[in-house]
């Protein structure tokens, strides 16, 4: 386990918004159990990860979409947050999450099977843009 003391630890964005994370779009998934499989490593991590939900992150042709953020340590290194699509097999959230227990963005080199998913983040309209 890797532990970022005085820094953000490597966080998932796990979306589960219209398409992300439903059985109507993608039944042979188990979204709940790979859901609960992330929150569960970022619980026993000791705060060396952390795990969230959002609504939409918008590539919903690319669905079940992952962004892995980089901790501090990892942003100073030159990470930048991963995309990930398609999270559709039930092996992806472990090896998520070992890559971002590893270090993740900056840190880690990523698993040649976490870079087949890698997708381009959706760009921002202007007036989004603006108001960050």
């Amino acid at each position: 386990m890797t532990v970022n003391p005085g820094g953000r630890p490597c966080t998932l964005v796990v979306c589960r918004g219209c398409c992300c994370g439903s059985a109507r779009k993608h039944p042979e998934t188990d979204h709940e159990g790979q859901l609960a499989t992330l929150l569960r490593a970022a619980e026993a991590s000791g705060g060396a990860l952390v795990a969230r939900t959002t609504d939409c992150l918008g590539p919903c042709r690319q669905s079940n979409v992952i962004v892995v953020q980089p901790s501090t340590r990892g942003r100073a290194r030159g990470g930048r947050p991963l995309w990930l699509g398609w999270a559709l097999d039930n092996d992806i959230p472990d090896l998520v999450t070992e890559y971002a227990l590893a270090g993740g963005p900056g840190v880690a080199e990523l698993p040649a099977a976490l870079d087949l998913h890698r997708i381009t983040p959706p760009r921002l309209p202007t007036t989004a843009r603006a108001r960050r």
